[in-house]
């Protein structure tokens, strides 16, 4: 028995597999959102980097790729990020939702927090 995961239309190929060149696009908005997530609430928390790196049991380089946009964080890192910083994992996905659809339709939407007037001195 084949189970599909639902994909974009323009994904899904030959023989109903996924084209790796279209997933990868997909993941890369994720990756951003995720990123910016990261690097906003490690700034509230008023880690470095490599503190939170050494908190959450990684790498400051790893923690630098994450908040690039430039690696995918697995489920189980965003646990240890998430504990981290003292915060629900949540917080870290805020933004990135998955549209279900039928087997051609679903995808990805990426939503913006709303823009907010900062102060002079007031930081995130």
């Amino acid at each position: 028995m084949k189970c599909f995961v639902s994909q974009t239309e323009s994904c899904v190929g030959k023989r109903g597999r996924v084209n790796h060149a279209d997933r990868r696009t997909r993941a890369e908005g994720v990756a951003f959102k995720f990123g910016e997530n990261l690097l906003r609430c490690r700034r509230r928390a008023g880690f470095s980097q490599e503190e939170l790196g050494v908190r959450a049991s990684l790498h400051r380089t790893e923690i630098g790729l994450l908040e690039n946009g430039r690696r995918l964080a697995r489920v189980d890192t965003v646990i240890q990020l998430a504990g981290a910083l003292s915060i629900d994992p949540a917080e870290l996905l805020e933004g990135i939702h998955w549209n279900a659809g039928d087997v051609a339709s679903g995808r990805f939407a990426i939503s913006q927090r709303p823009v907010v007037p900062r102060r002079r001195g007031q930081s995130d």
